[in-house]
């Protein structure tokens, strides 16, 4: 049920997380996708007065970080847009890379396309000279070792995401990481880890 202010932008999370195959590991990655595809900002969440409507935790530079639901359902999200991307695809969608954090998984890192990526293709994220493999699904790529690509975030300037587009060419986007570190530490803090 999606209630209150939120009802919108709660519809579009669960249309789109309908389309994931489940062996996706989570559904966190569609939420910061829905935000922005429904034109949704950071001051728009903290309006919402729906109980488990998302909420905004702060606009870190170019990061901006939220949870959504409550208890153990809590999931707490970083995410960012694409500064650049070339070449210009037509019809694409959102371009945005986030973080996930929730009791079941820790530092999920995905990247929403804006497409489809095709059944073969093989993205990855470039932090510096570390490279960050990819598998897809639908129009999300998921880091394969999300712990080791947060790690890289922390330390660097930018991450380039290198892809291939819906005509087989070469796709490469860009995201700024000024900010991304304390969107993670508001995330971890808003979600954190079980204790052993």
């Amino acid at each position: 049920a999606c209630p209150g202010a939120g009802r919108l932008l709660c519809r579009a999370i669960m249309r789109a997380s309908l389309r994931l195959p489940f062996a996706r590991p989570s559904l966190a990655g569609i939420l910061p996708a829905g935000l922005f595809l429904l034109g949704l900002s950071g001051t728009a969440l903290a309006a919402a007065p729906a109980k488990d409507a998302p909420r905004a935790l702060g606009t870190f530079a170019d990061w901006t970080a939220a949870t959504h639901g409550s208890g153990k359902a809590m999931v707490c999200y970083a995410f960012t847009r694409a500064s650049d991307s070339a070449p210009a695809i037509p019809h694409r969608g959102a371009v945005l890379l986030s973080v996930t954090e929730r009791e079941g998984g820790r530092d999920e890192v995905t990247l929403s396309a804006g497409y489809p990526y095709a059944k073969d293709a093989a993205p990855s994220l470039q932090v510096d000279t570390k490279s960050f493999d990819l598998y897809t699904a639908g129009d999300n790529a998921f880091a394969r070792d999300g712990h080791a690509a947060v790690a890289a975030f922390q330390r660097g300037s930018t991450t380039i995401a290198h892809g291939t587009g819906p005509r087989g060419q070469a796709v490469v986007d860009t995201f700024s990481l000024k900010g991304f570190s304390a969107a993670y530490a508001a995330i971890v803090k808003a979600c954190p880890p079980a204790r052993k």
